[in-house]
């Protein structure tokens, strides 16, 4: 069953202007197609060409998409966009659902809260959307903590201390000096990103990665969800740049039993080869954000920790892998509370 449908015009060439929703389609502007699948409670979309005198939209793939874009691979649902006429942008919403039984989410509390809302466009290559959290999402930035040029030893980790991370925005670019050791992929996982990072989750070594974040970690490491990425060696494919997996690994996020904790995964368009990749998270106490390469990948996950709350959450730069992964550069920022209407929540 579709849900929340969402139809609307963006600019080719990278450009970042959103576009009123009247806009027709032409050489500078494509449409977007987005849907919401019940079944699956995914958000899928596809981009084309509308003409507005036969009311026809007509995809770029009119065979259909066999491996279909998403907004986001992990727990986003039901969401919509406006156009934003002050600051010329386009401003996606969405739902970050629960995967729990109705017993599950009462002790928890609640069930589902509104994600960040994103700024959305389409990447210049015009093959997907981007996404990027609203900059007044900064206003909110308190105190910060920063590594600078550290170099992290395979099988190594370093927590980043001084603030409390309960809370917190982090940016990350990391160097991958060697793509020596890369694990050749199964050609029979080459679309099925979720499925791999199940195989492959962060606590298995491997060649190139798993290098990433651990979140919402107990002093122990008892508790800790993953954000990460490990690359593959392509196989059978025309395409031979590096496979960039990035997945979100709560497996271990909460020491509650009953949680249904699934790995949630999306490959990465971007050519590490090249030798950098960035990550943003947002963690937010129960949600982690994540954004891979610029937003060409996102990833939100719905985790619940039972030790690893208010002042009692860590976060660390890990390296699972075989060659060095350097942190050229991390922002990791406190998140003071939300304002609305006023008042302080």
């Amino acid at each position: 069953m579709w849900e929340c449908p969402d139809f609307y015009p963006v600019m080719v060439g990278g450009w970042q202007k959103g576009l009123d929703t009247s806009v027709p389609s032409s050489a500078r502007v494509k449409h977007i197609l987005k849907n919401s699948l019940d079944t699956r409670r995914y958000d899928y979309y596809t981009m084309g060409t509308y003409d507005c005198a036969t009311e026809h939209y007509v995809p770029d793939n009119p065979a259909g998409d066999e491996h279909h874009l998403r907004y986001d691979y992990g727990n986003f649902y039901a969401s919509k966009t406006f156009y934003d006429p002050s600051k010329q942008r386009r401003i996606l919403w969405g739902w970050a659902n629960e995967s729990d039984t109705v017993d599950d989410d009462k002790a928890k509390g609640w069930a589902g809260i509104q994600a960040i809302p994103r700024k959305v466009w389409l990447d210049h290559g015009g093959k997907q959307l981007l996404q990027w959290p609203v900059e007044e999402v900064e206003a909110l930035r308190g105190k910060l903590v920063s590594l600078n040029d550290r170099v992290i030893k395979p099988g190594n980790s370093v927590e980043v201390t001084g603030i409390q991370t309960a809370q917190a925005d982090v940016e990350v670019t990391f160097e991958v000096p060697s793509m020596e050791g890369m694990e050749a992929l199964d050609p029979a996982l080459t679309y099925d990103a979720q499925k791999l990072c199940s195989l492959w989750g962060a606590d298995k070594k491997g060649g190139v990665g798993p290098f990433g974040l651990w979140v919402l970690a107990s002093a122990k490491l008892q508790e800790k969800t993953a954000v990460f990425f490990r690359v593959f060696r392509a196989v059978g494919r025309n395409d031979t740049k590096p496979v960039v997996l990035m997945c979100t690994d709560p497996t271990r996020s909460s020491l509650s039993p009953n949680l249904y904790r699934p790995t949630l995964a999306g490959f990465v368009d971007t050519d590490i080869a090249q030798g950098k990749i960035t990550l943003r998270c947002l963690i937010d106490r129960s949600v982690v954000e994540s954004f891979g390469a610029g937003g060409r990948t996102c990833i939100l996950s719905r985790v619940y920790p039972l030790l690893a709350t208010s002042k009692n959450a860590h976060l660390h730069v890990f390296n699972n892998g075989k060659v060095d992964i350097k942190v050229s550069h991390l922002a990791a920022w406190e998140m003071k509370p939300a304002l609305m209407k006023g008042a302080q929540l």
